[in-house]
Parts: C-alpha cells; structure tokens; sequence
C-alpha cells in the first residue's frame, strides 16, 4: 500500500541551490527545513522551486548556495493560517537527494506525475490572444488519510479536454513544476509581491474507474 501511494505522486527535480536551510516544523523528534532551488526551463526562464528536506538526509547546518543537487520525492500541500484564512503553501517533499559536479544536460530537470482526482470545477477562459486556459484542482490520496491538493494548469487542446471533467473524475496527469510572481493586495494602500506554484501539464488522462 505504501508504494502505491509513492507511485501516485512522483517528482523529480535537478537545479542550483540558492538560499540557506530554514527551519520548518519537527515530527517525532526529526526536523525539517525548506530550501530554495532554481530550475532552468528550456525558456530561459527560472523556476525557484522550494524543497523541504529532512535534517537525517543533509546537515542542514551547512550553507550549500551555489551547489547542483537532484532531488527525487512528491509535490506537497498544507494549509497555513493567515489574515482570517488558509493559504495552500506547495513543495516538493525530498525522499532522496544527492550533489552533482555541475548540471547536467541528459538530467531531466524537472517532472512531476500526479494520479488523483479533481476536486473542484475546473475553470477555463481564453487570453486576448485566444489561447486556451483550464485551472485544475487535484487532490492525490496520501498515507494516514491524508491528501495534497494540487493546482495544474493546462493549455490548448489539453485544457479544451480538462474544461469537461466534473468533480470527483480520476486523472493522471504529467508535466513540470513552475513558479509565478503576483501582486497580493492586502489593503487600498498595501500590496505584496508572492511566488505561486502550480504543475504546468504536458499530458492528461481521463481513468473511467468502472474499467478497474
């Protein structure tokens, strides 16, 4: 059962590590501590993917700036508290981690594969330019009852196909992980620049579950 929750959440990311280890939270006497990763896309753009790493994989006590590391584990959820309301915060859990000399061009740099099912209506749109849009909410099962609830963005054809799933449909979906800077108004004078996270998709699947 454990690996079957494993193999529905499956990310991969290689990238620069560009911040120090900053504490998270604790369980069961084992710490864990976030990290900032830069990820190249093929657009020249940088992804600044945060990974949250156990204190029994890495000395977290150490500055690693500057260095390549590959990191394997799952996308994941939680709800922090804030200004009256919960804020979905996302990152990749570390399973497994390890340095590179340099980055690697064969490496594939960053994927994700999700299997789960939509859990709100998907809303589609089109830009002035007429491209198409779906947002997608996913929720992928995780041990102990728990689950992460991830939002995947879809284009073209794709998001046409994702605009007619109805909440409750079992997807599968492939793609990568990107960040998004945007403006957060907090009040009429005060506003607040955040990063968002969100799985870009590149391939969707609809499981009609009467068939397993």
């Amino acid at each position: 059962m454990a690996d079957k929750i494993f193999e529905n959440n499956q990310v991969t990311i290689a990238g620069k590590i560009v911040s120090d280890f900053e504490f998270s939270h604790e369980v069961y006497g084992e710490g864990f501590y976030m990290v900032d990763v830069s990820v190249n896309r093929l657009s020249n753009f940088v992804d600044y993917i945060p990974v949250m790493v156990s204190e029994r994989l890495i000395d977290t006590s150490q500055s690693y700036i500057g260095q390549y590391i590959y990191v394997t584990g799952q996308f994941r959820s939680y709800n922090r508290h804030e200004e009256k309301k919960n804020r979905l915060v996302l990152s990749v859990f570390a399973r497994e981690l390890e340095f590179m000399e340099q980055e690697e061009e064969d490496v594939k740099s960053n994927q994700i594969f999700l299997d789960g099912y939509i859990c709100k209506e998907p809303i589609y749109r089109k830009t002035p330019l007429g491209r198409e849009i779906a947002d997608l909410l996913i929720a992928v099962n995780r041990s102990y009852g728990k689950s992460d609830y991830i939002p995947c963005i879809c284009w073209g054809r794709n998001a046409r196909f994702a605009s007619g799933f109805t909440v409750g449909a079992h997807v599968q979906i492939w793609g990568r992980i990107q960040s998004r800077e945007y403006v957060k108004k907090l009040s009429e004078l005060e506003t607040e620049k955040r990063i968002a996270y969100e799985v870009s998709v590149s391939k969707i699947e609809y499981l009609d579950d009467k068939n397993y």
